[in-house]
């Protein structure tokens, strides 16, 4: 997945979720977060980011949207919208799974919307991806805040296993410099449990990280889960 012109600036601020305050060009901007989550490690005053201009014409209300935070001299891609596109071409290339027929965006069952649906090898998927922005002395963790919905889904995919689908889900690590995964425990100790329970019913539980740069992101390889 590539970004195109993306521009260097320093984060000053976050007064809420969607917006910051960053300095470019020597001036003060707002610009929109593509992230809800806390990010409390990574959006530090100071710090170098990475922003995208807004379309030419584009009516938004902000001039950028925030990308890429440096930390510890790497780029850590914090774009809520990416994992899905990036999990979509690593699957395409068959990095997840083999002999991939069919792949299919936001597809409903039950009473969930699953972000992939795949045929591969002759079995039938759903997959569930989250991106994962959190790096706690080299373990990757999720949530960074608590999703009610994150753990809907992982029980909803435990009945499409039992329906005789195959399920799965998969953590993208947005990042290098993690040795395994884990689910934040002490963050959203209900979601921990729902994704242990789901494993014990067949899901699969995959977390695997990215090679990020200035301009690029790709998932690299699998990452131990530990649950």
């Amino acid at each position: 997945m590539r970004y195109n012109n993306l521009q260097e600036a320093v984060f000053l601020k976050r007064p809420n979720r969607f917006r910051a305050h960053i300095c470019i060009d020597g001036k003060e901007e707002i610009c929109h977060v593509k992230n809800t989550g806390r990010l409390g490690e990574l959006l530090l005053p100071g710090v170098s980011v990475l922003v995208e201009p807004a379309a030419e014409g584009s009516s938004r209300k902000t001039r950028y949207s925030l990308i890429c935070v440096k930390k510890d001299g790497q780029w850590v891609n914090i774009d809520s919208q990416a994992p899905n596109k990036l999990a979509e071409e690593w699957i395409a290339g068959g990095g997840l799974l083999r002999d991939v027929t069919l792949i299919k965006r936001e597809q409903k069952y039950g009473n969930s919307r699953f972000d992939l649906y795949v045929e591969a090898a002759g079995e039938r998927w759903f997959i569930e991806v989250k991106g994962v922005t959190l790096n706690v002395e080299g373990t990757a963790m999720f949530p960074d805040a608590p999703t009610e919905r994150g753990k809907k889904h992982v029980e909803e995919l435990v009945i499409c296993q039992k329906d005789g689908y195959r399920a799965g889900v998969l953590f993208v690590i947005q990042m290098k410099g993690v040795s395994r995964f884990t689910p934040f425990e002490e963050r959203q100790p209900e979601f921990a449990e729902a994704l242990r329970l789901a494993k014990k019913a067949g899901v699969e539980i995959w977390a695997a990280d990215c090679v990020t740069d200035r301009e690029n992101i790709r998932i690299d390889r699998f990452v131990p889960v530990c649950l």
